[in-house]
């Protein structure tokens, strides 16, 4: 009996590879997508309050029409896969366990927990041009102060937008406009 040639060996392995590893992919792909929106965010009761405070947000209605769902501020930049997977996956599991084990939500103290670990850059995502804000001076030196920042002296964006998002309003603006 003849040995298979190694090609077909290689051919083959690949080919198993493939079969594998695409609906393994695809599925992975599609969970992520699929839980990646704030309905499905709001489908716990924890987080049903954090989700109708941002949809009364400038987050979500402002006179851009920009929306910044729940991923833009509370994960890294999807393109870079390896440590957005992770720390969506690490939320997740968080988030399942708080879900089952915890009595009470302590929605002050996870507010202080999530302020704290935003990095500047996660703002920057959306906020790319906050040197230039025309006729507003004030402004613009504020934010050149933090993105300027002298080591030891580094501000973070939430130390003076604390309140932007995830706060109760009195009014629901919906869709406000600037006016000039």
């Amino acid at each position: 009996m003849q040995a298979p040639k190694p090609y077909l060996k290689a051919f083959l392995l690949v080919a198993l590879g493939i079969v594998i590893a695409f609906p393994l992919f695809s599925m992975t792909y599609y969970t992520m997508v699929r839980t990646s929106t704030p309905q499905f965010c709001a489908s716990c009761h924890e987080i049903e309050y954090a989700y109708n405070t941002w949809k009364t947000s400038t987050h979500h209605n402002n006179a851009q029409g920009f929306v910044a769902d729940c991923m833009d501020c509370h994960l890294p930049a999807p393109h870079d896969t390896i440590d957005f997977f992770y720390t969506k996956t690490l939320h997740g599991i968080k988030d399942v366990i708080v879900h089952f084990t915890m009595d009470e939500y302590d929605r002050e103290k996870n507010r202080k927990k999530a302020y704290a670990s935003f990095d500047n850059n996660q703002c920057r995502k959306c906020h790319r041009n906050i040197l230039y804000i025309p006729d507003k001076r004030g402004a613009m030196m504020a934010h050149r102060s933090v993105v300027y920042a002298l080591e030891g002296r580094e501000k973070k964006c939430v130390d003076c937008h604390r309140d932007l998002v995830h706060t109760p309003t009195e009014v629901y603006r919906y869709k406000q406009y600037q006016l000039n």
